[in-house]
């Protein structure tokens, strides 16, 4: 008995001084190689992820990088321990190619399987490495547009001005329209009437666009001041002009908003008419009876 426990003692003593050796430094290298991919994933993705000019707040774009950093460090991992594995199976004698086989049989599976929520999490990959739009963002996804709640590897929360949550798959708009890239605009066109003074009219918006953007509730929100732009058209009743100037991200609404309440304010004051559609109808006279002899 003791002799068999003798040999069952060398033998395994000789495995593990070998083999048990071998699956030692595999773990030790797994756990150095997660370290250092990480940092390298970490820089690399701190120098591909494209951030805004006029970004004052880097909160977002840490979120942005941290969510980068965690989804590449966690399928490196998932791969540097799956190689382990088989390494480790390898030193127990056990063949690794059945088991890779069956692997690679499973893997085919699930990505027929998996097909869209693999376009889904590329594309918002792309979506967040690229700076497309960030949250706070007004967007626009093929016809659902709302404020970005959310981004994920995966979706997109969008929230309509009723107030309703879109969550629409990254994989899924062909077009995706940002309305608050970096800097917004105003873009209004303002009817006046076909009597009014052109160079008046000009003088007019301009003063009112210069005085909103020197105004202390409006200036932080006004990067360049809404001015006329040309005569847009000749309409049925009206001359047609437009107005623009740049906001900061998602403040052209309000801007435009107050724009034209000063901008009524000043016509009226001026004398300029905002004309409404007139229609002329011809109602053709009476025909008077003739007189019978």
């Amino acid at each position: 008995m003791k002799e068999l426990f003798d040999e069952i003692s060398t033998a395994a003593m000789d495995w593990l001084s070998v083999h048990g050796l071998k699956i030692a430094l595999i773990l030790i290298g797994v756990i150095a190689l997660k370290y250092i991919a990480q940092k390298v994933i970490r820089s690399i993705v701190h120098g591909s992820i494209k951030s805004s000019y006029l970004a004052t707040d880097l909160d977002a774009e840490i979120k942005r990088e941290d969510t980068l950093v965690g989804v590449l460090s966690g399928v490196t991992e998932v791969l540097l321990w799956a190689t382990a594995v088989i390494m480790i199976i390898a030193e127990f004698g056990i063949e690794v190619g059945p088991v890779l086989a069956a692997a690679g049989i499973a893997g085919v599976a699930l990505g027929f399987g998996s097909q869209y929520l693999i376009k889904d999490v590329i594309a918002g990959f792309f979506i967040i490495i690229e700076n497309q739009f960030s949250v706070g963002d007004v967007v626009r996804m093929d016809s659902t547009s709302g404020l970005v709640e959310e981004i994920t590897l995966r979706k997109t929360t969008l929230r309509d001005m009723d107030g309703i949550v879109h969550n629409i798959p990254n994989g899924t708009p062909a077009v995706i329209s940002n309305l608050t890239k970096d800097l917004s605009r105003v873009n209004l066109d303002i009817s006046i009437g076909y009597d009014a003074e052109l160079e008046k009219v000009i003088a007019v918006i301009d003063k009112v666009g210069a005085d909103l953007a020197e105004d202390e509730e409006w200036r932080e929100d006004i990067l360049k001041a809404p001015h006329f732009l040309r005569v847009n058209d000749f309409a049925d009743s009206a001359i047609v002009v437009k107005i623009v100037g740049d906001t900061r991200p998602a403040r052209q609404w309000a801007v435009s908003g107050e724009l034209r309440k000063r901008l009524k304010l000043a016509f009226d004051k001026n004398g300029i008419e905002i004309p409404f559609p007139q229609r002329v109808m011809h109602v053709p006279a009476e025909k008077k009876p003739t007189k019978k002899s």
